[in-house]
């Protein structure tokens, strides 16, 4: 199946990044894809993928990110980027741009 040899893919060359930024604790989940880096809130089920608006809000199923996110946390293969709280806005604002222009 591919989505398994997609998340397989993904998890073996640690693709999962959690960023966490201190002190405040805050923490963005990235996945890197076949072509781009997506944004993911996990706990919301919320993936930045054209999957996730196209297909996934239709059928109810999930990206491959997201359940490389689930695999990645059962086999402790995260990888954890720190970050000051300092540099939140910024990352936030170059991760947004990425986003956007991924679409254009």
């Amino acid at each position: 199946m591919k989505v398994r040899g997609d998340v397989e893919s993904v998890v073996s060359s640690m693709g999962v990044k959690l960023h966490h930024f201190e002190p405040s604790g805050r923490k963005v989940w990235t996945v890197v894809g076949k072509e781009n880096e997506h944004w993911l809130e996990p706990d919301l089920d919320f993936c930045s993928c054209e999957d996730f608006y196209f297909k996934i809000m239709s059928t109810g199923g999930e990206c491959y990110h997201l359940k490389a996110v689930q695999s990645a946390k059962e086999r402790n293969k995260i990888e954890i980027v720190k970050f000051s709280d300092s540099e939140f806005e910024s990352f936030i604002t170059a991760l947004v741009r990425d986003t956007i222009s991924d679409d254009l």
